[in-house]
């Protein structure tokens, strides 16, 4: 038995030398260099390439089979002269036996030096398309008819084998750079100074990988440096690819940057199951900047249309700071100090065009927000709003309002009315005051129409408070849709001051003119509150009860006011008319009719009233009001007259019924002849509407012809006394006519 033992032990020992024989006689009597250009034709004629090596090819047989190529270029077999691969030096070693096996067993993988270079024609073909595909024989003539060959034109489906197992100690490659450009809009993409060390790359176990590059891009001009490590772990079998640890960082810089630096780092798990078709990241981390966020994706249905799920957390950070850290400049606010506390929680959802922000609670300065949000079309920007939140102070958010003085129409206007106060008593006595005759609306745009013809919008919004125009709204509620150039303010509502309003209106920015329409209500609304929200001097307070249905076009104040129409009911309840005492003008006018002066100075400088009603009729920028009336404890008003709201003047008569001072001490020259009860007395009312009732005066040629009124009535009492019964009724009615006219 030690005998045949020893002879197969001396038959595998001689087999072996001979093996060892063999391969160094094929490593050093056989020369690949030799053989370059049948290499060429092979890789020609099998994979459409056009392969050239300028440097010599190195190998060696057993135990491993290695190889070594240096200056190698490879290039589309039509295009020989346009190389989009070239190569440094390529070398590897593989374990000859295991490769009976079905094992690929390799030492480390070196690439040096390789530069891709990948581009698109204008027809949108790439120029490593043909690669693998054999080269086209040449044409022969017409066609020849063949026999059916089911193996030539029809090769029986082949049973897959067994994959091969994959043994490889390490892959390096170094100074390796990819560019790719796209002829159709210009673009080009590179990523250079590439740098891949793995570990052993075997099944089934994790294998440490690091990658560093620099990234760059033409359109928007963009650099990065990047460097990516992890742990991959695959199972071919299964197809299952996971990678571990993953940690994505690098500085990113450029001309949307606006020459500021944008630091980021990803983190988390990945995973890809092809079985299954779904992908995932889980322990999401991500920082970019000052910005740090927590979550996690997952994304099924990979070979149909895939649906995102995951969650989003976002830790407060100071927005503004973020946005003038990427070079973004914010468009101009009330409030500097708006956006510096921002906190967000969400579910995700999303398709490849979609992504909306489901169960989301937001937290934006000291305001707190929850609901919905989403981008129903990314390449429309389609938007969708459901929110509802506690207060939110629109103000801050929104421009400031820019001075009037900064207007040079404005300033004008705002120098007439000054002077035009300044001539205005309260007493009454001074002239009645002119009509203003300055524009007091700004020309500018008001309205991004090019945003709004592209707008694509769904908003409903639901707040505890809102303050819009130094106005407190609580309650309020806004819904809001556009599309294709129509803007609809589907309903807005709230209360304000104990009273509440709702209004709805249109937009439409399809035509170059847009075109607007307005209708809303107010009720129990005090009037002052919202003219001192516009930053004017209210000239009376009450409660307001207004109704309005007005349209109008353009796209500046000026040109809204101008086409301004429609009509108006209005209803002022329990006011006061500020800096003008009615009641002690029209003493003034009954002390003249009765030849005495008022012994007493005024008592009050303000006018109550109890309810003050109209009907307005808008026509271009002018508001007819024919129904003016009003109730004031001892007086009631009559007037009509017109707003002219172009430059906000007036220009009103009225005619005051009176029934004299009703204080426990009047003054006697105010006493009221019972003549006088009744008599409806002229009042004129002209100038800056800002001026309120200090606009208004007694009208003096209105008073002549009352005074001419009372001296006929008093002619008529004499006659009667003198003439009693001694005449005819018939010729006393005829008398008392002729002394009223």
């Amino acid at each position: 038995m030690k005998s045949i033992g020893k002879i197969l032990g001396l038959l595998f020992l001689g087999l072996l030398l001979i093996v060892v024989a063999l391969g160094f006689a094929l490593t050093h009597l056989f020369d690949p260099n030799d053989y370059k250009d049948e290499i060429r034709q092979i890789a020609r004629d099998k994979a459409n390439l056009e392969l050239t090596l300028k440097g010599d090819i190195g190998w060696s047989l057993f135990p491993w089979l290695g190889l070594e190529l240096h200056q190698a270029t490879l290039a589309n077999a039509a295009t020989p002269d346009q190389p989009f691969a070239d190569l440094d030096m390529l070398g590897l070693s593989v374990r000859v036996m295991p490769l009976l096996r079905k094992e690929v067993q390799m030492s480390d993988i070196r690439v040096e030096g390789l530069k891709l270079s990948l581009s698109r024609d204008k027809q949108g073909r790439g120029n490593w398309e043909d690669i693998g595909r054999p080269a086209k024989p040449a044409d022969s003539g017409a066609a020849q008819p063949q026999a059916e060959t089911p193996t030539a034109s029809e090769p029986a489906e082949e049973k897959p084998g067994q994959p091969l197992r994959l043994d490889i100690d390490s892959l390096i490659v170094n100074n390796a750079r990819i560019d790719y450009s796209d002829a159709r809009d210009g673009s080009q993409l590179s990523a250079e100074s590439i740098q891949l060390t793995t570990g052993a790359i075997r099944e089934g176990t994790n294998i440490p990988v690091k990658l560093t590059a620099f990234l760059g891009t033409n359109q928007p001009l963009m650099r990065a440096k990047t460097e990516l490590q992890g742990e991959l772990r695959f199972d071919r079998a299964l197809k299952r690819y996971q990678f571990e640890d993953m940690r994505l960082s690098g500085e990113a810089s450029g001309q949307p940057l606006e020459g500021k630096t944008a630091t980021f780092v990803a983190q988390g798990q990945l995973l890809l199951d092809q079985a299954a078709q779904i992908a995932e990241w889980n322990g999401l981390k991500l920082s970019v900047n000052q910005l740090r966020a927590l979550g996690e994706l997952n994304v099924r249905e990979l070979d149909k249309t895939p649906k995102l799920t995951g969650a989003l957390s976002i830790a407060e950070f100071n927005l503004r700071q973020f946005l003038e850290g990427l070079g973004q400049k914010l468009p101009a606010m009330a409030d500097g100090n708006t956006l510096t506390k921002v906190e967000l929680v969400s579910r995700l959802n999303g398709t490849p065009n979609s992504l909306a922000l489901e169960e989301l609670k937001l937290k934006l300065d000291d305001s707190s927000f929850n609901g919905r949000l989403a981008v129903a079309d990314l390449a429309k920007q389609a938007l969708r709003v459901q929110l509802k939140g506690d207060r939110l102070d629109l103000d801050r958010y929104l421009p400031a309002k820019a001075a009037k003085e900064s207007d040079a129409a404005s300033a004008t206007r705002k120098a007439e009315v000054k002077s035009t106060v300044t001539a205005a008593t309260t007493s009454g006595t001074s002239p009645l005051p002119q009509a203003p005759s300055q524009q007091a609306w700004s020309d500018a745009p008001m309205l991004p129409i090019d945003k709004l013809r592209s707008l694509d919008l769904q908003l409903d919004l639901g707040l505890g408070q809102l303050v819009i125009d130094k106005l407190p709204i609580d309650n309020a509620i806004l819904k809001a849709q556009g599309k294709g150039g129509q803007l609809a303010l589907q309903d807005l509502r709230g209360d304000l001051y104990n009273g509440n309003f709702n209004a709805k209106g249109s937009l439409d920015v399809r035509q170059a003119v847009p075109q607007l329409s307005i209708q809303n209500r107010i009720s129990g609304v005090p009037v002052e509150k919202l003219i001192e929200s516009q930053g004017e001097k209210s000239p009376l307070t009450g409660r307001l009860e207004l109704t309005t249905d007005l349209r109008t076009s353009g796209n500046s104040q000026k040109a809204w006011i101008d086409a301004l129409n429609g009509t108006s009911s209005f209803t002022l309840n329990n006011g006061v008319l500020l800096d003008a005492n009615l009641e002690q003008q029209l003493c003034q006018g009954i002390a003249l009719l009765n030849r005495k002066s008022l012994g007493s100075n005024p008592r009050g400088k303000d006018t109550p009233f109890q309810e003050l009603r109209g009907n307005l009729n808008f026509t271009n920028g002018v508001a007819s009001n024919p129904d003016l009336r009003a109730r004031i404890p001892g007086l009631t008003v009559n007037g009509n007259g017109d707003l002219d709201l172009r430059v906000l003047g007036m220009d009103y008569r009225l005619g005051i019924v009176i029934e004299g001072d009703k204080s426990e001490m009047p003054d006697p020259a105010c006493q009221v002849n019972p003549r006088y009860v009744g008599l409806e007395w002229p009042v004129r009312c002209r100038g800056p509407l800002e001026l309120g009732a200090k606009a208004c005066r007694l009208d003096r040629d209105g008073l002549g012809k009352i005074a001419a009124k009372l001296a006929g009535d008093k002619l008529t009492e004499k006659l009667e006394e003198k003439v009693g019964d001694k005449v005819s009724p018939e010729l006393k009615d005829a008398l008392k006519g002729l002394f009223k006219r």
